[in-house]
């Protein structure tokens, strides 16, 4: 058991349940968070990605067990099209699905001065006992799907600043398509999580050309694109997202119920397997010794039975 647990080839975030969509064939995100709440009564997801997290959404939009908070490119036709600021929930999840929509070219500054006052006023809110996060590498500069201008560090500040909180921790992967940059991001984010300094000069490897002409972790990532995310926009996505959290009712408590079985926890209830050694059972069993002929007279055993 350890407090935090990445996987980059995680964060599938678009799967449904009925479909597969954005490159995403299974939604191994949801999987994961109810397999949390077995044991955590709240979930807490946060998306990072630049595409909107709908398959995660739709699987929780009618639960308080679980909050999701989506920062992403909106507007356009943009992929998948959802998360609106104003999908905020239904019946018992109603205001517990918040989303930040976002415009182009929005830099590191502007998204720390939107990321982190919302992360603390929904953990503040939420009170999560466990927090997933999709760490979607193409919110990136210079990514060949994205729009956005965030640098690897600044990327990274919000893995950091999620940290802090010092709640298990799940990281997971996801979209980036810039394949030089998602390497560089994940692992940058991989020594904060661990808390171990990495030198800035890449070393060397078989892959090592890949990461020309610099050959460094962290790159100019800028781009041309104009930060189309006013200071006023931003404070107004700020604002109403904070009055949503005041209609939450704190910590939502979760009745007593069954918990299911995980996979972990299943007893052996089927018949041993004859060829496994080390069982008992397999050498106290009793066997005819005719148990696998049709009769007396079908027998290629040497025997001096009379018949």
């Amino acid at each position: 058991i350890c407090d935090i647990a990445i996987n980059w080839a995680g964060g599938l975030h678009h799967a449904k349940k009925f479909e597969a969509s954005g490159f995403c064939y299974v939604n191994d995100i949801v999987i994961g968070i109810l397999e949390l709440l077995k044991y955590h009564p709240r979930v807490l997801y946060i998306d990072i990605d630049i595409h909107h997290g709908d398959g995660v959404q739709e699987a929780f939009y009618l639960t308080d067990r679980v909050m999701t908070v989506s920062f992403h490119k909106y507007g356009n036709y943009f992929f998948p099209g959802t998360g609106d600021m104003y999908e905020v929930g239904a019946e018992s999840g109603r205001y517990y699905c918040l989303n930040v929509p976002l415009r182009d070219g929005i830099d590191d500054q502007s998204y720390k001065h939107l990321f982190q006052p919302v992360i603390n006023q929904v953990v503040d809110y939420y009170q999560p006992t466990c927090i997933v996060l999709q760490c979607g590498a193409d919110s990136l500069g210079c990514d060949r799907l994205g729009c956005f201008n965030l640098s690897i560090r600044g990327h990274g500040e919000c893995v950091e600043y999620v940290k802090s909180f010092n709640i298990p921790l799940l990281v997971l992967g996801g979209g980036g398509y810039t394949v030089r940059n998602v390497a560089r991001c994940w692992t940058y984010e991989t020594s904060l999580l661990v808390e171990e300094a990495i030198s800035e000069e890449l070393p060397y490897s078989e892959y090592f050309e890949y990461f020309a002409p610099d050959f460094t972790l962290h790159p100019d990532v800028s781009t041309r694109i104009e930060n189309q995310n006013s200071r006023q926009y931003l404070d107004q996505i700020r604002q109403t997202i904070f009055e949503n959290l005041k209609m939450l009712n704190h910590a939502p408590s979760v009745q007593i119920h069954d918990v299911p079985s995980d996979l972990l926890s299943y007893d052996r209830t089927d018949e041993p397997d004859p060829e496994e050694r080390g069982s008992e059972e397999n050498y106290s069993r009793p066997e005819a010794a005719n148990e696998f002929y049709d009769g007396d007279h079908d027998n290629d055993k040497e025997s001096d039975v009379e018949i």
